[in-house]
């Protein structure tokens, strides 16, 4: 019988183990051990931290039988350049650190993590949600109304 995951929001008390998740998420993706820095955990707890008091920084989690197997944190988009646009018209926010331990995926805890996420975004008022997808994280966030974006990358190395 398959167990039915509990869904709800994370306590501050959580954060190193969805620290553990976002450094998972980047493993996973083929970053290499050794282009993430060491002390990870410690900026991504006080990021979160900071995020909590200045972004609205939110995060939920999965649980089944009472183990967190899924995080999501969001909060506003603090931007990357001076916005000058009024909120109605711009205030977005972010979604980040979506994440499901291997032996839970393709049960569509990600994607209720993710709705959870935009539902408390549009409780913050904000115009628009924006995140950045993984491959294998692309059909589920445009099964949930996402499109790609004009973003466009160089590299420079």
């Amino acid at each position: 019988m398959e167990k039915v995951p509990n869904f709800r929001q994370a306590n501050p008390e959580e954060d190193s183990l969805i620290a553990e998740h976002f450094y998972r998420m980047w493993r996973d993706n083929e970053v290499p051990s050794d282009s993430i820095r060491g002390d990870w955990q410690e900026r991504i707890v006080q990021f979160m931290s900071y995020a909590r008091q200045e972004l609205g920084y939110k995060a939920f989690v999965a649980e089944i039988d009472g183990l967190v197997v899924g995080s999501v944190g969001c909060q506003l988009f603090a931007g990357l350049y001076p916005n000058i646009l009024k909120d109605p018209y711009r205030k977005y926010g972010y979604i980040w650190g979506v994440y499901v331990e291997s032996d839970f995926r393709g049960q569509g805890l990600a994607k209720r993590l993710t709705s959870m996420a935009i539902e408390y975004l549009i409780s913050l008022a904000c115009t628009q949600a924006i995140l950045h997808a993984s491959p294998t994280g692309k059909p589920i966030y445009a099964g949930l109304g996402f499109s790609e974006t004009n973003e466009m990358k160089l590299d420079l190395q």
